[in-house]
């Protein structure tokens, strides 16, 4: 999980008010490998194991099995969706969720200084790596509203994540949609966000 990350979280159980506290046991090359995030308010604390942060709320239940990796994607796809999200260099920190999860490793080495945050249990179970910061999280985004620079998603995690994608989005920054989504664009624009580009394989919306 990398340091800077740490600033946008929130407790999961107080709510977008409370933001967290880094306890940090061991750190190399400014990612926590071990530690915990700490709530001042509830007192809770979220573990960081093997740079992988569980900020699920509590009660937490054990860990699902984690499943098998997602194919690789072509490098043309993924350079397309970072076309898309209109990001050149960092620093920057991007969700990418659901059918684009593949995406994320490649994307992160693509973009100088981009941190993809995945929250999905094929990245969860990824090795830490530069660029990847991996979290456990419930049905709502542990994170500081319009706190990131892009949102990329697809299949389920439209369903998933597309409320919370729009909370998280900042200002001039660009929410990514994978794939035909019936209705998709209509409901961006009542969100509250600009829309760029409605087409068949892929939508993009800005918060203005």
């Amino acid at each position: 999980m990398h340091l800077l990350l740490t600033d946008r979280l929130v407790c999961p159980r107080c709510g977008p008010a409370f933001g967290l506290i880094l306890l940090s046991d061991r750190m190399e090359d400014r990612r926590v490998l071990e530690g915990a995030l700490g709530c001042s308010n509830c007192r809770e604390h979220y573990p960081v194991q093997g740079g992988a942060a569980d900020l699920r709320p509590p009660p937490r239940a054990p860990l699902p099995a984690a499943p098998p990796s997602p194919e690789t994607p072509d490098p043309a796809d993924t350079m397309r969706v970072a076309a898309l999200l209109g990001i050149t260099e960092g620093p920057a920190h991007v969700l990418v969720a659901g059918d684009a999860l593949p995406h994320a490793p490649a994307l992160s080495r693509l973009v100088p200084e981009l941190e993809v945050l995945v929250v999905e249990p094929p990245g969860i179970a990824w090795d830490e790596a530069p660029g990847i910061t991996r979290m456990h999280v419930g049905t709502q985004l542990p994170l500081q509203s319009r706190s990131m620079k892009g949102v990329v998603l697809g299949g389920q995690g439209v369903d998933f994540f597309l409320e919370e994608g729009i909370r998280i989005l900042a200002s001039g920054a660009r929410l990514v949609v994978l794939g035909h989504h019936e209705g998709i664009g209509r409901r961006l624009m009542d969100a509250g966000l600009g829309l760029l580009l409605d087409h068949t394989g892929a939508t993009v919306a800005t918060r203005r």
